[in-house]
């Protein structure tokens, strides 16, 4: 029984509706299907403006440009996280300041937050880890005290929320990513997110390399030019139409998601109790949109091994990111607030297993008594 770690889900529609925008001689992007995805993602998420991009690695780029990052400004940003969320400031002239992860969700520590703040802090950058909310309404009221800009960098957080609000609406900007890795995906693909309205005109004029062109096409201007800096961040149409198929299934894509992490969990509560493992923590007031199931194992050499052991069996789970505060370019272009051991033990200890929207009950069954097998062994 061969297990991949991720399987993309095909509503049925993609096809046609790609097809459509070839028939439509659109290709380029902002065509109908980019302009019907930004709308869906301006209704559900509640934000003031979506912008769909080519990647969520865009997407931060564009939040860099809008918070004005210059060299020497800081960004503070959790370790335990991909290396865009770093590299877009990095690119702009920025620090990254890292600090260290909360033991139960690993999301950022906020109340380890305000000792990296200094005279040039400029912005933070929060990563909802695995699709559950960083605590926002202390990081906001943090950010409010010392006038600084909160990007939600929300690549896992599509349909998960916060305390009643989507991810993605409550920093002044945020990222999505819908890449073939994500619950919602156009292979290649992610968004821009704008819930504070003074960014949103020099949004359009950067997403369109720079030029007024979005105003052109208003009747706004009777001629386009260029009056800023921007680059080619817009997805082609035929990434659009896959996603809007996506989009269309959202709330069906979810469940189905939230149905295989709720069955990993009752399986594996019995491991948990024994002390081998430490199952995902949902904080109160938190609705998570089954991004991943993660185990949390006593260490590195358990870890290995038991990723091994279930390769040997088929089934190909993996471990996650390695922080960056270790990594060469981290050293080089980043700095850390104080000791970052949260971030340093956690993904040493971590192990993701396979999840995607297919998986059966009976291929479940399988991986969670291969896990207990190991335990067991």
């Amino acid at each position: 029984m061969l297990i991949r770690f991720n399987k993309p889900y095909s509503t049925g529609n993609e096809h046609q509706y790609m097809t459509l925008a070839m028939q439509n001689h659109k290709l380029s992007g902002d065509g109908d299907f980019t302009k019907k995805c930004c709308r869906w993602l301006e209704q559900h998420l509640q934000c003031r403006k979506a912008l769909l991009t080519h990647s969520c690695t865009a997407a931060l780029e564009m939040a860099a440009m809008l918070a004005d990052i210059r060299p020497g400004d800081e960004v503070i940003m959790p370790s335990y996280t991909f290396v865009s969320t770093a590299n877009a400031f990095v690119m702009r002239g920025g620090i990254p300041v890292f600090v260290d992860i909360r033991p139960d969700t690993l999301n950022i520590d906020e109340a380890k937050m305000e000792a990296a703040i200094t005279d040039r802090t400029k912005a933070i950058v929060v990563v909802h880890y695995a699709g559950v909310a960083c605590d926002m309404d202390p990081i906001m009221a943090l950010a409010a005290k010392y006038s600084l800009i909160v990007i939600e960098d929300a690549a896992q957080g599509i349909m998960s929320g916060y305390k009643g609000r989507p991810l993605g609406s409550v920093g002044h900007l945020a990222a999505l990513s819908f890449h073939d890795t994500k619950n919602i995906t156009s292979g290649e693909g992610g968004a821009l997110l704008i819930n504070d309205s003074h960014f949103i005109d020099r949004a359009e004029i950067i997403w369109e390399k720079g030029t007024n062109r979005s105003r052109f096409f208003r009747g706004q201007v009777d001629k386009y030019t260029w009056v800023d800096i921007g680059s080619s961040f817009l997805p082609s149409e035929l990434n659009a139409a896959y996603l809007w198929a996506q989009l269309e299934c959202a709330s069906k894509i979810t469940q189905a998601r939230l149905n295989v992490w709720h069955e990993y969990h009752e399986r594996l509560q019995s491991l948990e109790r024994a002390g081998h493992i430490r199952r995902p923590v949902i904080p109160d007031g938190c609705a998570h949109n089954a991004h991943m199931y993660y185990l949390l194992v006593q260490n590195l050499d358990v870890r290995t091994r038991l990723i091994d052991h279930l390769q040997s069996k088929e089934i190909y789970a993996v471990f996650h990111y390695v922080p960056l505060h270790n990594s060469p370019a981290g050293l080089q272009y980043g700095k850390q607030q104080g000791e970052l051991k949260q971030t340093e033990h956690l993904a040493d200890c971590l192990v993701r297993l396979p999840l995607w929207v297919e998986l059966t009950n009976a291929e479940i069954q399988y991986i969670t008594d291969e896990v207990r097998a190991f335990f067991d062994h």
